[in-house]
């Protein structure tokens, strides 16, 4: 059973027993019936009020729930649509009106006090944006300040102050680093701000200056006007500089004065460039109180140049002025105007002069290369010098052909951008290398023809005076003979005997005239003649024997008058230690004395010559 039920069944009983007691009571005392029954009626009505009134307190208080209930729904449904939410929903039907009422009121509560926080954070952006914008002099953001703002609107809302955030920073430190440039330029180039705009950049504080696009444009338009002035004052400052440094070398300054005036050889203030303008007024001064020397320095400057940019001798005969031995201002003048003429054409074309000059130098490399190449003493070098030139050869004949097309084709299209030809000693480049090259040709031929002309000379001499051994061996001195040995060397002996030996004995028969060498070559060993000589280990070395086919052979040419050379026929018999005779004559006269007798006599003549040369 339900309490509530309990409770009335209770309140019933006591209502009952309060009779009761009250007729008990009424009874006791002897009230009339009649007044009783007023008594009970007054009771009655009592008892009926009081339920009365708790009943009319109860239906009021469901009254104020239903009244707060439509309020909270009114209120949600306007809250909703303020805040961009969906319409709220209501739990399922079954909830008492007291716990209708509680539900709605709290969500109408939670959505007010959103509605509350967006304002105010609507309120803070919108002062921050108000801020930015008077500093960066910007347009304020649009947004309707009575409206309650999406989360949408205020994340919108955010993301732009943040965009404007960045700016303002980009625009402070281009500001700052900008009024850094201009106070750096100003103080160097000794500026006074003269307008409001400059004292409001230089002298204002950084916080307080607009950082509009109108003012950081201005900002950039001042320093670069400044930077223009620096520029140009640089410039100027430079020429006088460049101007007082030539000036100094020409008239060859002592260094004292020259360091004494370093103070203004940097910056670019007013004083600095009075101080230039005025050391150079003095040097013109002493220039044309010098201008001998002075004009002997630019015509030494100036052949520099001329060696630079490769110009021919006609080039340089035609600057008359050059050759002119007088000295005066005119004279002076067009010098220099020569030299800056030739500076300028130099600089504006130092890539093609300074890749001929490559060339040049690679050549030369080259040709020093060939040259080590051709000398035999650079096998004996040590120390891996001739691998290291071998390599360097091989690079250079790869580079040097590579770097002539490149000139080449820079040259072309040099040639075709300025409508002329580029010269190089008065020739087109690649004539000038084709030249080159067969100078170079010419020189090796001609090389190659004295090397064949020294040869034929050598032959020739060998031919008249025999050749000499180039390395002298141990030979054994013939002396006195067993009588074994005496019938072999006479047995052998026309094949044993040199040509010049020969010859003298040819002769011999034919004038009776024998030439002697003037002086007689002693022995390798420096022995006497006569005596033997003995190798280290003490054993005689005997003379090579030829054999029978070779014998044959050569009495067979000697008899037939065959020309031999004397350089193989002294090669072949190398161990002779005594002093070879000379002919006083040429070997083709040999030859034509020798075709005048008969064979017969020509051999014993020759026979009996080599023999007693032997014996000897």
């Amino acid at each position: 059973m339900r309490k509530s039920v309990v409770l009335a069944a209770e309140s019933v009983e006591c209502l009952k027993d309060a009779l009761a007691q009250l007729k008990t009571i009424w009874e006791d005392i002897g009230i009339p019936e009649d007044q009783r029954l007023q008594r009970t009626e007054v009771v009655k009505t009592h008892i009926k009020g009081l339920l009365d009134m708790m009943i009319a307190e109860e239906q009021s208080l469901k009254s104020r729930l239903l009244k707060s209930i439509e309020l909270c729904r009114k209120e949600l449904d306007t809250l909703c649509t303020e805040l961009h939410l969906p319409p709220f929903q209501e739990e399922e039907e079954g909830s008492t009106i007291l716990q209708l009422e509680k539900d709605l009121r709290t969500r109408a509560e939670v959505m007010l006090k959103q509605k509350k926080e967006r304002m105010q954070e609507l309120k803070t952006l919108k002062e921050r944006d108000r801020d930015l914008c008077d500093l960066l002099c910007a347009t304020p953001y649009h947004i309707d300040s009575d409206a309650v703002p999406a989360l949408e609107q205020l994340d919108a809302f955010r993301r732009h102050l943040a965009a404007l955030t960045a700016e303002k920073e980009y625009r402070r430190g281009e500001f700052v680093s900008t009024k850094r440039q201009i106070i750096l330029c100003m103080e160097e180039l000794d500026y006074t701000p003269d307008t409001s705009f400059e004292r409001d950049v230089v002298c204002e504080d950084e916080a307080a200056f607009c950082l509009s696009t109108d003012n950081i444009a201005a900002l950039k338009q001042l320093l670069h006007q400044l930077e223009v002035q620096k520029s140009q004052k640089e410039a100027m400052c430079s020429l006088l500089r460049n101007k007082i440094t030539e000036l100094w070398e020409r008239l060859q300054v002592p260094q004292e004065e020259r360091d004494a005036f370093r103070v203004h050889m940097r910056g670019t203030k007013p004083q600095t460039i009075q101080a230039l303008e005025a050391e150079v007024t003095r040097l013109e001064e002493l220039k044309l109180q010098n201008i001998k020397n002075v004009i002997a320095a630019i015509r030494e400057e100036l052949t520099a140049y001329w060696d630079k940019c490769f110009h021919s001798e006609e080039q340089r005969q035609a600057f008359t002025p050059y050759f002119d031995d007088e000295n005066t201002e005119e004279i002076l003048r067009l010098h220099d105007e020569e030299l800056g003429r030739l500076k300028m054409h130099y600089e504006l074309h130092r890539e093609l002069f300074e890749g001929v000059q490559k060339w040049q130098e690679s050549w030369k490399l080259y040709l020093e290369f060939e040259r080590k190449a051709t000398d035999p003493n650079r096998f004996t070098n040590r120390g891996g010098n001739l691998l290291k030139e071998e390599k360097q050869r091989a690079k250079l004949h790869k580079s040097l052909p590579k770097l002539e097309e490149e000139l080449k084709l820079r040259i072309e299209g040099w040639e075709q951008e300025q409508g002329r030809e580029f010269l190089v000693n008065g020739q087109r480049f690649m004539s000038y290398v084709a030249e080159r090259w067969v100078l170079y040709q010419q020189e090796k031929e001609k090389e190659k023809q004295e090397r064949q002309m020294k040869k034929c000379r050598q032959i020739e001499e060998e031919m008249l005076y025999g050749s000499t051994p180039k390395t002298p061996t141990k030979r054994r001195v013939l002396g006195s003979h067993t009588p074994g040995k005496t019938r072999k060397l006479n047995a052998t002996s026309s094949s044993s005997a040199t040509p010049n030996s020969t010859i003298r004995s040819a002769f011999s028969g034919f004038s009776g005239t024998i030439c002697h060498s003037p002086v007689s070559r002693l022995p390798p060993s420096g022995g006497k003649f006569g005596q033997p000589v003995w190798t280290p280990n003490r054993t005689l070395l005997k003379p090579p024997r030829l054999g029978k086919s070779e014998r044959n052979k050569e009495n067979i040419s000697h008899l037939n008058g065959t020309t031999l050379s004397g350089a193989c026929m002294s090669a072949a018999t190398p161990q002779r230690n005594f002093s070879i005779n000379s002919v006083a004559s040429t070997y083709s006269e040999f030859a034509r004395e020798l075709s005048k007798p008969s064979k017969s006599e020509v051999t014993s003549r020759i026979l009996n010559s080599t023999t007693s040369n032997m014996h000897l």
